[in-house]
């Protein structure tokens, strides 16, 4: 098979397209045809080290100094060692094509989503591995995966538009699970245009929540028109825009330096919930405000048991829509992933491998 091997941190020509043996089904996996495999920032992330706890810069930054050091980043995969050579690809639309012993045979053939965030210890403990970076994922043309991970779903989407789905809206919705959105709710969205951002103001959305968005004046409208009930425009003074206490719920995958007014706009007992920090990962934060207006900062990695099947139960029941910026052809990574970085899009960018 054809695939993208990531062959170690640094830039892009650390991508490697080439042959590689297709994966053998071993007991209680499938192996699946990928149809479609997202891009997201978990990808690019990890190929640069970002995950280390010796960097301190945003996504962008890091970029940029790898592109010319490629330094290696012995804790660059979430602070422990990444698999190189291996390949990426957390997001995986595919067709069942074969199946190892304990594995029912009505699988065969059917389309399904992978869910990328696996709990192999159960849900009593936050133990989590990832496809495509713990152990080999989409960038390809066959994945294998364990049977317990995949979701059927039936809907009239593209094969593309099901491609972005698994991480951003499983990152999302394990959020928006974790600080208890319910209706009533006022919403903050940070990087409300990217993957996750997007997908939180529909989620936001279906819960019932008002949603204040947070994105670059070239894309007010359209996150407008996704459902968004204010939109505030990246780097506006919040405390002036919005109020102090005015929000009850922060979603902030962005971090950097607005992160202090994150907790200024938050209301007493309010809940701020993270799963990135793509403006930089070191934060001021002021006790004060914390403990103060007791708020509680919530983590989000490891996803909990309903939220994939939540997702598909919300795809079959038409109660959010996919946000497919562009597609490319597998072999053309490197231009995916650059014009990812540029931030230009909203939603998600999908990649094709090629067709048997």
């Amino acid at each position: 098979m054809m695939a993208v091997v990531t062959t170690g941190n640094g830039g892009y020509d650390k991508l490697v397209y080439r042959a590689e043996p297709t994966p053998v089904p071993e007991e209680g996996e499938v192996l699946l045809r990928v149809l479609a495999a997202g891009v997201n920032n978990t990808e690019i992330n990890t190929r640069l080290g970002w995950y280390s706890s010796t960097v301190t810069a945003d996504t962008q930054s890091t970029a940029d100094v790898q592109s010319e050091k490629g330094e290696q980043k012995e804790d660059g995969g979430w602070n422990k060692a990444t698999p190189f050579p291996f390949i990426q690809g957390t997001d995986c639309c595919g067709e069942v094509v074969a199946f190892g012993t304990g594995v029912t045979a009505d699988l065969m053939g059917k389309r399904v989503l992978v869910r990328a965030c696996m709990r192999p210890n159960g849900y009593d403990t936050m133990d989590n591995v990832w496809m495509a970076s713990d152990f080999d994922g989409a960038f390809a043309q066959y994945v294998k995966v364990p049977a317990s991970e995949i979701f059927s779903v039936s809907c009239d989407w593209s094969d593309a538009e099901l491609a972005t789905i698994p991480c951003a809206y499983g990152t999302s919705e394990n959020m928006l699970h974790r600080a208890q959105v319910s209706a009533g709710d006022t919403v903050l969205v940070a990087g409300a245009s990217g993957g996750v951002g997007s997908a939180t103001v529909q989620l936001a959305k279906r819960r019932g929540a008002r949603v204040i968005a947070i994105t670059s004046p070239s894309k007010m409208d359209d996150l407008t028109a996704l459902g968004a009930d204010q939109v505030v425009a990246r780097n506006t003074d919040l405390r002036e825009a919005l109020g102090d206490e005015s929000v009850d719920v922060v979603v902030d995958n962005v971090a950097g330096d607005q992160f202090p007014q994150m907790l200024k706009v938050l209301k007493r007992g309010g809940r701020l919930v993270s799963s990135g920090a793509i403006a930089g990962p070191i934060v001021a934060l002021d006790m004060r405000d914390m403990y103060l207006k007791d708020i509680t900062l919530i983590g989000s990695t490891a996803w909990d048991a309903p939220v994939f099947p939540n997702l598909v139960g919300y795809i079959e029941r038409g109660e959010i829509r996919p946000l497919l910026a562009k597609t490319f052809a597998l072999k053309d990574i490197a231009t995916a992933q650059e014009e990812f970085l540029k931030k230009q899009h909203l939603g998600n960018f999908v990649l094709i491998p090629p067709q048997d």
